[in-house]
């Protein structure tokens, strides 16, 4: 256990100073390759790896975007751009969040996810149900006369783990019946919305997640498979990883001949239902006896 308490907070220790570094890349004209690419590599240099790729996503994508190699987007005065990052130290994992107004200053919007964030941590410990975690969060956040996305959450995190298949609700559901133990590494994550409150699914694929081997035709599928399980293990990996690997067609090709097969699993982009803009909060958090400690 105290191996595990140490990996996880060498973890957290290297996410609070990327997020700290980060910070002065994100203006006006900045790259979205150029910053993924500057988190990735201080997360090694620091000691630790990627949990998942650097998720960059602006104003109404809540997640799941990350650039590629030939990715052209960049900031505008205004965006909301919610920077997702995640560190792993022998497969502890800390995950954390945050969402930054490009060129202004925080606004009402930043604030409810964050005072939600705070709000939510603040109420656990050994012994609560997650369904009150999802009413402090939803209470928060429409105090701010904005709405939670209903269908994204926090989740529980085991060694290289990133969702266990529990997860923490950002709504109140009197049916949420999990009840957090201690020694729990938990991910708790609000998302504050201008729009319906939801997020659907939507191309292109930029993450992916290895599941199990599985055959396949292709040669070049093969090769993938064995190439991001020896790398990657059951964590997530970008797009962007692998694409110096072959050519774009036989890659895209082996991509999807991978995930019809069951071998790999697709993050699409998630953007809010209505186009509204999208703030995100997030801390990893150990639950203890009386409290948490905060990790991120």
């Amino acid at each position: 256990m105290e191996e595990k308490i140490e990996k996880l907070v060498k973890a957290g220790k290297i996410a609070k100073q990327v997020k700290k570094e980060v910070l002065g890349l994100i203006k006006p004209g900045a790259s979205l390759y150029e910053i993924a690419e500057f988190v990735e590599k201080r997360i090694i240099e620091l000691g630790g790896k990627p949990a998942f790729p650097c998720n960059l996503s602006i104003n109404e994508i809540a997640a799941h975007y990350t650039p590629y190699v030939g990715d052209k987007t960049s900031l505008n005065e205004g965006d909301y751009l919610k920077v997702d990052l995640g560190i792993h130290v022998d497969g502890y994992i800390a995950d954390t969040a945050f969402t930054v107004r490009v060129g202004m200053d925080d606004d009402d919007l930043i604030e409810a996810s964050k005072e939600a964030l705070e709000n939510a941590i603040s109420v656990i410990k050994a012994g609560i149900r997650i369904s009150e975690i999802g009413k402090v969060i939803e209470e928060t956040i429409r105090r701010y006369g904005f709405n939670p996305i209903v269908n994204l959450s926090g989740h529980v995190i085991e060694r290289y783990k990133l969702h266990t298949g529990i997860s923490i609700p950002n709504i109140y559901r009197p049916h949420d019946n999990y009840v957090l133990k201690e020694g729990d590494i938990v991910a708790i994550e609000p998302f504050a919305t201008t729009g319906a409150g939801q997020v659907i699914e939507t191309p292109p694929i930029l993450i992916y997640m290895y599941i199990r081997d599985r055959p396949v035709r292709l040669p070049q599928a093969r090769n993938l498979l064995k190439h991001v399980k020896n790398n990657f293990s059951t964590l997530p990996f970008a797009y962007r990883w692998v694409q110096k690997l072959m050519p774009e067609t036989q890659l895209k090709l082996a991509l999807i001949q991978l995930e019809k097969a069951g071998a790999l699993y697709a993050y699409p982009i998630l953007k809010e239902i209505r186009g509204g803009l999208v703030s995100q909060a997030e801390h990893t958090v150990i639950v203890e006896k009386d409290g948490v400690t905060i990790i991120t």
